[in-house]
């Protein structure tokens, strides 16, 4: 049998039995290292040159490997926890009992989501290293799980005085949910990628490529707003206001025509120079953030840009106001608190980092005026912040990254993710929007 002796293969070749220029050397255990896919159950190499079985433990003697190698090999299984024991012949915690996997181990449990139990089919159930839950923390509690997109949810929506949530995607479909028995009762099927959907009063607005689609869902009008160039990544309304962020840059501006129950259109705003996909309103100003790392502050009386804002280094994802505070995400892994000056404008006041980029903010208060912030990073994780403080009060899980989050009545609230399904959670103590 003609056997490669480089790289893996000469792994391979002497955990088979192969002796090479060692051949007359006893094969031991101490020779071999346990393969760490295998611990977590997910091993699919064939074959494997590392030990699918655990290793025995140390003799009664003292053990003579060197501390240097067995540090190594803790390192390269990825952990170094209860399954390494430690002799007396190694540095550090010597007087730590350290059990072996198997047995009545205690396992200690890492921030992962197990991929094995997602499926329905993790083969280690209690005794597996990952999380086999959605949610750390006791301040709410999953309700249920609505399924049936099958891309990036956008949006999510409960529109004034209707008892249906509405949910988008990239799918292409806006999906139509009874929030009392919580099953599909209706899918729009659009033609075209949702970048986004919010509402206002009666009306669900819809942004897709190069349209902006208005339907008043009490008196079944719809209406298509023409005039974006690309994608609409982001819609907000400000008073009688329609504002929508686009893949060109652009943020055009509709007036609401009571009479006529139309959008007019009003404006168009330049400045960024690419797309917009972050939108708010508050304090009588209109805050933008866009794929150009630029935050642009508008006035609401006369639609001019009163400042930009420079400090993100790169896309700026989601903004909110909490108090007299502009809150900004980016994919730079951080949240800014900005704060104005004597003269009025903004600074940054305090930055928050995380581990990975943040895709979504969005704040509510608790049932005691407690500031909350939910704040959703790209790796599939939500952190919920206690404010000021950022002191962190819970986490949620996801299957892919949560880009949807939304506030509903009765602490209730939503998470859309990139796999389309879509949570329905409840506070254990009812909070309250900060700002709608």
């Amino acid at each position: 049998m003609d056997l490669d002796m480089n790289g893996g293969n000469k792994r391979v070749f002497h955990r088979l039995g192969g002796g090479g220029g060692n051949s007359n050397r006893p094969k031991t255990d101490s020779n071999q290292k346990v393969c760490f896919h295998w611990r977590a159950g997910r091993c699919n190499r064939y074959p494997c040159p590392y030990l699918h079985r655990e290793l025995p433990g140390p003799g009664p003697g003292p053990v003579a490997t060197s501390s240097s190698t067995n540090k190594r090999v803790a390192d390269e299984s990825g952990f170094a926890g209860p399954s390494h024991r430690r002799g007396p012949g190694f540095s550090g915690s010597a007087n730590k009992t350290w059990e072996r996997f198997g047995g009545n181990r205690t396992v200690t449990k890492t921030e992962k989501l197990c991929k094995f139990w997602v499926d329905g089919n993790c083969p280690y159930g209690d005794k597996c290293r990952y999380l086999h839950c959605w949610s750390k923390g006791d301040s709410f509690s999953l309700l249920t799980q609505l399924d049936g997109h099958q891309k990036v949810v956008t949006g999510i929506a409960l529109p004034s005085g209707s008892d249906k949530l509405y949910t988008a995607s990239k799918d292409e479909t806006v999906r139509i949910w009874d929030c009392a028995s919580g099953q599909c009762t209706g899918v729009l099927n659009l033609c075209g990628e949702v970048g986004c959907m919010i509402s206002e009063g009666p009306w669900l607005l819809v942004g897709m490529p190069n349209l902006v689609k208005a339907w008043n869902i009490q008196n079944n009008a719809d209406l298509s707003l023409t005039g974006p160039v690309g994608q609409v990544y982001s819609l907000v309304v400000g008073t009688d206001l329609l504002f929508a962020g686009t893949q060109d840059g652009s943020i055009l501006v509709w007036k609401y025509n009571s009479t006529t129950s139309c959008f007019d259109p009003a404006a168009s705003l330049k400045g960024h120079t690419l797309a917009v996909v972050s939108l708010y309103v508050g304090a009588n100003r209109l805050y933008s953030g866009a794929m150009d790392n630029v935050i642009k502050v508008w006035s609401l009386d006369n639609l001019q840009c009163i400042q930009t804002l420079t400090e993100h280094t790169s896309v700026v994802m989601s903004l909110i106001c909490w108090d007299q505070f502009l809150l900004s995400c980016s994919l730079d892994n951080t949240v800014k608190i900005w704060a104005a000056t004597e003269g009025g404008n903004l600074e940054v006041t305090y930055t928050h980092k995380e581990e990975y980029g943040v895709l979504a903010l969005c704040g509510v208060h608790d049932a005691e005026a407690k500031p909350v912030l939910l704040c959703s990073c790209n790796d599939n994780s939500l952190h919920l912040y206690d404010l000021p403080s950022f002191t962190e009060r819970g986490k949620i899980l996801a299957k892919q990254e949560i880009r949807s989050i939304q506030i509903g009545p009765g602490g209730i609230f939503f998470t859309g993710d990139g796999s389309g399904q879509v949570k329905v959670w409840k506070w254990s103590t009812e909070p309250t929007v900060i700002l709608s």
